[in-house]
């Protein structure tokens, strides 16, 4: 099977599997999502999702969080890991967008990779879920279930994962299909234990699960 033909039966197995394709990140503003996808480094969803909901009473708005010392940020996000790195990454992220965008979100990529601690896992996190537009987010799970699976061959560079991957999955199709791999990489696919090919819904069209079969 070629790769492109791979990549469609994926995604159509997939959405049959996890009809809801959601981002894990609980926001209700694209500033928020920027500040928990710089959390989320090292981080659970889930612990960034508790996190937050003090850091966003306390600064409810770009302002306020721009106006914030990176040291009372540091002393809300600490949980997360990484405090202090992801505190002044917060801070100067909130005040370039007060600073330079009115405390708005830009809806171009280069210019959500000039933003402090925004990378393109970030970036495209954001023009897929925020804006709707084309994105692939190689984050782990990505990385890990790409690789298993056949649509990419050893390549753990997120960058060239993602350059990769663009050649093969309908741009229309890249956000949500990111996001499935997260459910399917946590609930079946996994990092710490092998893989639970026996109840998965690629069993048959996986090169891992075909290839070593009595590893899974």
């Amino acid at each position: 099977m070629e790769k492109k033909e791979l990549a469609l039966e994926v995604i159509r197995r997939l959405k049959e599997e996890y009809p809801l394709a959601d981002c894990t990140l609980d926001y209700d503003h694209a500033w928020q999502l920027l500040v928990e996808v710089r959390l989320a480094a090292q981080c659970t969803d889930a612990r960034v999702n508790v996190v937050v909901k003090e850091l966003f009473a306390k600064y409810p708005d770009v302002i306020s969080l721009a106006a914030a010392e990176p040291e009372e940020i540091e002393k809300i996000v600490r949980p997360c890991g990484l405090g202090r790195s992801k505190a002044r990454d917060i801070s100067a992220c909130m005040r370039m967008l007060r600073d330079e965008y009115g405390g708005k979100v830009p809806d171009n990529f280069d210019a959500l990779l000039k933003l402090p601690g925004v990378g393109r896992k970030s970036a495209n996190l954001i023009m897929g879920d925020v804006f709707g537009k084309p994105a692939i987010v190689t984050d782990t799970h990505c990385i890990r279930l790409t690789n298993r699976i056949g649509l990419v061959d050893g390549i753990k560079d997120p960058k060239k994962v993602e350059m990769a991957l663009w050649k093969i999955i309908p741009p229309e199709e890249g956000s949500d299909f990111c996001h499935r791999l997260v459910y399917h990489g946590r609930e079946v696919c996994t990092a710490r234990t092998h893989p639970y090919c026996e109840r998965c819904c690629l069993n048959d069209i996986c090169v891992t699960a075909q290839n070593r079969p009595t590893t899974c």
